[in-house]
């Protein structure tokens, strides 16, 4: 019992890193332009994968965005095209393009919240 409980906590990590390195699309141009996205047993895999998606897993990723490419995975043609490395740095700039808006948008409300916090503070007395 005691080594099948090692072997699952083992399982868990290593699907936990593998699932959250599909953030990266360059590691994504790496798979594919190696013939990875061609094999079904590792396309099998990736759909086994989908499982992260449930929220008692997704909560120990650090890199939420790696279940959308995860679920993009699912589409031969997005695998096939990951093969263009302009594919790649297409979905790289644009993460980062969101999370500098997110960043930008998040600071706006929590400023707004701040201020309405403050408002109220002072509506009271």
């Amino acid at each position: 019992l005691d080594s099948d409980d090692t072997g699952n906590r083992l399982r868990f990590q290593l699907e936990l890193e593998f699932v959250q390195c599909l953030a990266n699309p360059n590691y994504l141009n790496f798979l594919a332009q190696r013939g990875y996205f061609k094999d079904k047993a590792f396309v099998n895999y990736l759909k086994y994968l989908l499982y992260w998606k449930e929220p008692e897993y997704a909560k120990y990723l650090k890199y939420p965005q790696c279940l959308h490419m995860l679920e993009l995975l699912q589409y031969e043609h997005f695998r096939k095209e990951l093969v263009n490395a302009q594919c790649a740095k297409f979905i790289d700039e644009q993460q980062i393009l969101h999370w500098q808006h997110y960043s930008r948008k998040r600071m706006r409300l929590q400023q707004a919240l701040a201020e309405q916090q403050q408002h109220n503070n002072t509506s009271v007395k």
